[in-house]
């Protein structure tokens, strides 16, 4: 049984789902197009984060391509919005270690673990704040859309980078997941 409400925002069509599942509240914002210079995406996300504030925090899943230090930023502004995931962080080494100081977590997939970049961002994050995802259906597997358990690729190419076996990741992984979900 899931519950939803909706951030309404001055335009309807610039809506927010937020979802309260068992396992905790989690917040997922539309595409943030800060680096575009899009004001509206910048007024969306902080109403976000303002919503977040007020309800005590929520688990964020945000894309920050090409904008990782306007949202980093924005994050810093509205530290009681809760714990923000960074998903397929493409930021540069300077941004991540702002973002690994400022309590973020990242999930990363097969296909960003398949670049050197990602492989070499991930080397850097501290490995108790990483979560796997498929990316699915936007990125590519093998030629077609992927399916979420192509997210078990990412789990061995973190094995290779961690020097440990499938075992050992997944049960960092599943010890991650489990710390995020029951933080107050």
């Amino acid at each position: 049984a899931r519950l939803s409400r909706t951030l309404a925002l001055s335009d309807p069509r610039r809506s927010v789902r937020c979802l309260d599942l068992p396992m905790g509240r989690i917040v997922q914002p539309p595409s943030v197009w800060i680096a575009e210079g899009r004001t509206d995406a910048l007024t969306v996300f902080t109403a976000i984060l303002n919503a977040c504030v007020q309800v005590g925090g929520r688990i964020l899943s945000i894309h920050s391509r090409r904008a990782a230090t306007q949202v980093l930023d924005t994050l810093e502004a509205h530290r009681g919005a809760g714990t923000p995931i960074l998903h397929w962080f493409s930021g540069s080494r300077r941004e991540l270690t702002r973002a690994i100081n400022l309590g973020c977590w990242f999930s990363v997939g097969p296909a960003m673990l398949a670049g050197e970049k990602g492989r070499s961002l991930v080397e850097k994050i501290p490995t108790d704040r990483i979560l796997t995802e498929s990316d699915g259906p936007f990125a590519q597997v093998d030629g077609r859309a992927a399916l979420p358990w192509d997210s078990d690729g990412a789990m061995t190419s973190l094995a290779s980078l961690w020097a440990k076996s499938d075992t050992e990741v997944r049960g960092i992984l599943m010890k991650n997941f489990h710390k995020l979900v029951s933080q107050p």
